[in-house]
């Protein structure tokens, strides 16, 4: 069963809501943080990301970076920026991109089930960013960030959904990057049981983004309760804050690869090596795989289709994926990365990005070769994730990015 339960959200005043909200602390470094929180103060990047105040010089995980950004939480707190919510709720959140939508509704998870395995995850955490998260998480006690789960939906989930958007939201705002954000809130004590209801019908959930978060908000809530003698577990600290999404309101941007050199080799010497694996055709312009199981290739200024010349179906989902053939195939073989994780020969491009930033990376010299990826389902993820399986690193890529700072969950 999934527990899922509603809670008094801090929030901004809607007439600060655009101001506050801010992207998510891992998709922009500080030099990036601080340009785009300049001329705001509210901007919840100097809560999350609070090393954009302080001197270029600074350790990021010192305890002066943690402190700034309570610091810049309370002061949030007492100008009235945010405010906290009467009673428990659930909130349904909207995002729109490009004419698509994505409803998905907020509440709050119960760190157990992390460590039980009902929250599910498909990538591995770093230490160093794990313990970031613990501490800040400590430090301002709260989750001052959602994190982004999925599950396998459900008609009367929907039909909540679908009546509550019915009214007006009380956010809808247009962020600088043009995604429409709206927010509902959910107080009703039937609306509420019935969430609360159908998700324990439900018995998985899906780390889709923010497993770092995940791990670190499930860290906090176990060793609180280490602390606590008399824990019962109904203590707030238990739960962490998560948005939930239905599997088909989900859309994965694939994640591509490029490379700084051929290791060694002439363009001549790769591209024949390659042949022995795929049919390559010269394209006479830029074209992403249109299907799984193809890959593109950009290469001294020219873009190639290349199709596998024999493809061995496995009962590991994980083996089954295009991001694993390329590693398996190419990038260990013949180009001599063996580990995505550190190997620093090797980067990765959002698909959201466009082939133009892979051409970019490539003609400017930083590059030598790019590789462009047919998509992940989220099939494909729930199936790898059911099977206790990890994918091979920066394989999925979900847009649009959930705002912070439209919803804090405090720990006590």
């Amino acid at each position: 069963m999934a527990i899922f339960k509603p809670f008094r959200a801090l929030r901004p005043d809607p007439k600060y809501a655009k101001d506050v909200a801010s992207r998510p602390y891992d998709v922009l470094n500080a030099r990036e943080a601080r340009e785009e929180a300049d001329g705001n103060k509210y901007s919840f990047l100097r809560v999350i990301k609070p090393e954009l105040e302080l001197s270029d010089d600074i350790d990021p995980y010192g305890a002066d970076v943690y402190e700034q950004g309570l610091k810049n939480l309370n002061l949030l707190r007492s100008e009235n920026i945010l405010q906290r919510d009467d009673k428990p709720s659930f909130y349904i959140y909207r995002l729109t991109m490009n004419d698509r939508e994505q409803t998905g509704i907020v509440g709050c998870c119960n760190y157990q089930e992390y460590f039980d395995g009902h929250i599910k995850k498909h990538e591995l955490t770093r230490t160093a960013k794990e313990n970031d998260r613990v501490r800040h998480v400590e430090t301002q006690n709260a989750n001052a960030e959602p994190v982004f789960f999925s599950y396998r939906g459900l008609d009367s989930i929907n039909q909540v959904i679908a009546d509550t958007i019915q009214s007006n939201p009380i956010y809808d705002f247009v962020a600088d990057d043009g995604v429409r954000h709206e927010l509902w809130i959910v107080d009703n004590h039937e609306s509420i049981a019935s969430i609360e209801s159908e998700f324990e019908t439900i018995p998985d959930l899906y780390v889709a983004d923010g497993h770092h978060r995940t791990a670190a908000a499930a860290r906090v809530g176990q060793q609180k309760k280490a602390q606590n003698p008399a824990h019962d577990g109904t203590e707030e600290y238990n739960f962490f804050m998560a948005v939930l999404f239905s599997d088909d309101q989900l859309k994965i941007f694939d994640y591509n690869r490029v490379v700084k050199d051929l290791d060694g080799q002439t363009k001549e010497e790769f591209q024949a090596k390659l042949t022995e694996i795929f049919e390559m055709s010269e394209l006479t312009t830029a074209k992403s795989p249109s299907a799984k199981g193809s890959f593109s290739m950009y290469l001294d200024s020219k873009w190639y289709k290349l199709t596998p010349r024999k493809i061995i179906s496995s009962n590991n989902p994980k083996d089954n994926l295009d991001v694993s053939f390329l590693s398996e195939k190419v990038l260990d073989p013949i180009l001599g990365i063996k580990d995505l994780r550190k190997d620093t020969r090797i980067d990765f491009v959002g698909g959201i990005r466009g082939l133009e930033e892979l051409e970019r990376r490539v003609n400017s010299g930083e590059m030598k070769v790019a590789f462009a990826l047919y998509p992940v389902s989220m099939a494909e993820l729930l199936a790898i994730a059911d099977a206790g399986e990890i994918m091979p690193p920066k394989t999925t890529w979900f847009e649009p990015k959930l705002r912070s700072g439209l919803f804090i969950h405090e720990l006590e």
